[in-house]
């Protein structure tokens, strides 16, 4: 019973030696590096096994090379991490390419051996268009060069203050006089009472005045009657 035993742990253990390297070469023993091109400067690259397509499951040990097609410029080495925009087989760069045509060559060591090259062109990106906080930035940072008036534009300008001129004259002279103020009608209204009042003493004087000689009259008249 024992001897049974020990025969199917050592077939079994047998198996497992022939199974896995076996699974371990069902890949090959080289590797499929394609250059794609480049994202906003990054470079990109696909690296699958060559026998049978599949992506790669570990990370790689690569080097990113780029020279400019002129020679007068190189890049890198830099090393390639997992793009997830293009997975499970895509890769890139953390680095980027600065504008300009390069030749980039991709140079993997683990897990297989596999190369790869490509000429890729990095286009000149536009900056974008400064914001208001941006100019407001730039005009306190430095001074601003102010371009000197052309002849037209000055007489354009002479011509338009004289315009704006005669406009507010005009609008001056048409517009209506300003209606008084509560407090010159409060002092019209006083000025008139003053008056009015100074008016009724006036005739009550006369009106005594007038009452005065008529009783003078009359005492006059009897005095001379009785004489």
């Amino acid at each position: 019973m024992r001897i049974r035993i020990v025969l199917s742990a050592t077939l079994t253990a047998l198996g497992l030696m022939f199974l896995i390297p076996a699974a371990a070469h069902a890949h090959g023993d080289t590797l499929k590096v394609v250059v794609t091109g480049q994202r906003a400067g990054h470079v990109t690259t696909d690296i699958t096994w060559e026998n049978d397509g599949d992506a790669i499951d570990e990370n790689v040990a690569a080097t990113v090379n780029a020279v400019s097609v002129d020679g007068t410029r190189t890049m890198g080495p830099w090393r390639l991490v997992r793009d997830p925009a293009a997975a499970p087989a895509g890769w890139t760069t953390a680095e980027t390419l600065p504008p300009g045509s390069w030749k980039v060559t991709v140079e993997v060591g683990f897990p297989a051996l596999g190369k790869g090259e490509l000429e890729v062109g990095v286009p000149v990106v536009d900056p974008a268009p400064t914001t208001g906080a941006g100019t407001t930035g730039a005009t306190t940072g430095g001074t601003p060069a102010v371009s000197a008036p052309t002849p037209d534009a000055a007489s354009a300008s002479a011509s338009g203050s004289g315009s704006g001129s005669a406009a507010a004259t005009s609008a001056d002279a048409s517009s209506p006089a300003p209606a008084p103020s509560g407090t010159q009608a409060a002092s019209g209204a006083d000025g008139a009472a003053v008056w009015w009042t100074t008016a009724g003493v006036a005739v009550t004087a006369l009106a005594g005045a007038g009452v005065g000689l008529l009783l003078r009259r009359r005492r006059m008249r009897g005095a001379c009657r009785t004489s």
